[in-house]
Formats: structure tokens, sequence, C-alpha cells
């Protein structure tokens, strides 16, 4: 049975000899001459192939550090405004802050002064309105004295008035009456 190999590599001393031509992996049994020149053309032909590949690394690393170098540059302003931001609201702060603390205290005279007027008009409220029903109650105690003395009087008028002295007050208010009406007219 033949070997794969044979047929891909057949330089290796399997079956035929070979005469084609082939690279000897056999490191002993190389020939120095093939190898300097594979290594002169891997340095020629490649030499251009990796400068260039070295030069565009360099090329990024160099543009890279400029990026970070400008972006350093960037936070370094950008920290420096943060910083004087924040001594201005501190400052700020405690302009606030003094200034709530004595707008605190005036606000409290002023809820204190408000709170003693309020007091004072309930106090005079208060006086109103006990003067009020204090004459309120006298006027009522008026009322019933009045009322008791004229039910006083028409019991009185009443058990000492006969017919007789009914019919003269009757007359007497009509003929003032009359006398009214001829004054009128």
């Amino acid at each position: 049975m033949k070997n794969i190999t044979d047929s891909f590599f057949p330089c290796l001393g399997y079956g035929l000899p070979a005469v084609s031509f082939g690279f000897n992996t056999d490191i002993l049994a190389t020939n120095p001459i093939n190898l300097s020149v594979v290594f002169g053309v891997l340095v020629f032909f490649g030499k251009g192939v990796l400068s260039d590949l070295l030069d565009n690394r360099k090329q990024r690393i160099l543009k890279t550090i400029r990026n970070s170098e400008e972006l350093r540059e960037g936070a370094i302003e950008q920290l420096e405004k943060a910083r004087a931001r924040l001594r201005k609201v501190e400052t700020e702060a405690d302009r606030f802050r003094v200034n709530g603390y004595s707008e605190i205290e005036r606000e409290k005279l002023n809820l204190i002064n408000s709170i003693s007027t309020t007091l004072e008009q309930l106090e005079n409220y208060k006086n109103e309105t006990i003067r009020f029903e204090q004459q309120r109650a006298i006027n009522q105690v008026r009322q019933r004295v009045l009322q008791q003395a004229l039910q006083g009087a028409l019991g009185t008028l009443n058990s000492s008035l006969n017919s007789e002295l009914h019919l003269r007050t009757i007359s007497v208010n009509i003929g003032i009456f009359g006398a009214m009406e001829e004054k009128n007219n």
C-alpha cells in the first residue's frame, strides 16, 4: 500500500528516488547555502515589510501618547474648573448658611411679633364679646323688668277700670283723634 506522504513529499526517500525540488527538513542534512539564501531572501523582502509594520506601530504609539497627553491636559483643565466651581459653591453655601441663620432669626422675630399682635387682637375680640354679652344680658333684664312692670300696670288698670271709666277714656280718645283730624284737613 502506498503511503500518503509519498504523493506529497516524494523527496523524503520512501519509494522512488527524488527528482523534484523540495526542502530537506533534516537540519543536520540541510545545506548551509540553502539556508543562507532563504534567510537572505527573507531579510531582503521582509525588511521593508517589517520596517513598515514597525513604523506604523511606532506612529500609532506616538499618536496614542499624544492623544493621552491631550486628554490628560483636558482632564487637568476640567479638574481645575471643577475645583474653582467647588470653591465658588462652598463660598455660596457659607454665604447662604450665614444669611440663612440671620433670615431664620428675622423670620422668628417676625413670627413672634405676628403672634403677639394676633394675641392682642384675640384679647380685644374677647373683651368686645364680653361687653356685648354683658350689654345683651342687661337688655334682657330691662325687657323682663319692663314686661313685668307692664303686666303689673295692666293688671292694676284692669282691676281698677270699671265700665264707666272705660267709656269715658274711649270718648276722650275719640275726641282727641277727631281734633287731630280737623287740624289735618
